[in-house]
């Protein structure tokens, strides 16, 4: 069914291939502590700070995935605030080889941060003892708006392919996402989508990737057998208007739907090893995208993005993979390769 020499000359052809990311973008900040003892004003914790991680999460987390696989021919387009964490977001994203030359501030609201803080004692496992979020959910203001449609209409003939990521942190107003699928198709470039929120606010992107529970929700059914996964698929092709719908089911894999063909699906790769699921879905679309933009076909793209989830789910939080990752896990996969 899939061809191993054709799959690696995709995975190959990556290194050509530049993409826009645009959307919800945010850092983890990790922050780790031993115990030490018990505060006098207050029955909590007192944590001797070890040290501090930045993680790029959310839309960013996509971004910096597709950064490792094509060694950096990647940009972003989202927002930042005028505070403490904004400078840390943009100087991450350039540390991880991200251009952030579209990017935008907004003074009235904060750079999206979660933070969670961690602490351990000698005799136990670290452990998360809370986590505390900043992020706004109101919609971006007019201006702000306008600043982000014209970077993207800037931006996008650059690019091959374009990734819409929606955390739901007020960035994707109906006017950007319009703009953004408006410009992409009159150009001739892929544009792909990873909702977080109602899948048919979308129209006419080249490719939607929701989760099955997400896919759920928009259909109004449970998919409960593969009658019901290919009705699902159809009926989401014909509400959004898409050219494909790829839908990510956990530990059953991944199915793909595209116009006027069959739905295909296959397994996932790895049930035995899989650590922490964080960030798997920004995975799946940045190395899907990816794939579909260096000459894929809609099931072989579909099979790369199971593969690059596969190597990620082996590692705690978000994680990312590379082209020779990929072509060492194809190697060990035979099932249902020739």
């Amino acid at each position: 069914m899939f061809e191993k020499d054709k799959l690696k000359k995709i995975i190959d052809n990556m290194n050509n291939q530049k993409i826009l990311v645009i959307g919800d973008l945010a850092i983890d900040e990790m922050i780790y502590g031993n115990a030490s003892r018990i505060s006098r004003e207050a029955p909590v914790l007192i944590l001797l700070h070890s040290h501090t991680n930045i993680i790029l999460g959310a839309a960013s987390n996509a971004a910096h995935n597709l950064s490792t696989l094509n060694k950096g021919k990647v940009a972003t387009i989202g927002l930042y605030g005028e505070d403490f964490h904004g400078p840390i977001l943009l100087e991450t994203l350039n540390n991880a080889g991200i251009n952030t030359d579209y990017m935008v501030c907004d003074p009235t609201r904060p750079t999206s941060v979660k933070t969670r803080i961690s602490g351990a004692s000698t005799q136990s496992v670290t452990q998360q003892i809370v986590r505390i979020d900043r992020e706004s959910h109101k919609f971006v203001s007019e201006e702000i708006e306008t600043k982000i449609i014209e970077n993207i209409k800037k931006a996008m003939p650059d690019y091959d392919a374009a990734i819409l990521s929606d955390y739901g942190t007020g960035m994707m107003t109906p006017n950007i996402i319009k703009a953004t699928i408006e410009t992409a198709n009159s150009l001739g470039k892929i544009v792909a989508v990873d909702p977080q929120t109602d899948l048919h606010k979308f129209q006419k992107a080249t490719v939607l990737t929701p989760n099955q529970p997400d896919a759920q929700k928009s259909v109004g059914y449970e998919i409960t057998d593969e009658e019901t996964l290919q009705k699902a698929g159809q009926d989401l092709l014909d509400k959004t208007n898409a050219k494909m719908i790829l839908i990510t089911r956990g530990g059953d894999g991944m199915a793909v739907f595209a116009q006027g063909q069959k739905m295909v699906k296959i397994p996932a790769f790895n049930k035995t090893d899989v650590f922490d699921v964080t960030g798997a879905g920004d995975t799946v679309v940045a190395s899907f995208t990816l794939a579909l933009a260096s000459g894929a076909t809609p099931a072989e793209a579909m099979f790369i993005g199971n593969l690059a989830a596969s190597i990620v789910v082996r590692h705690f939080g978000c994680a990312t993979t590379t082209q020779n990752q990929l072509k060492a896990q194809l190697d060990e996969i035979n099932l249902i390769l020739k």
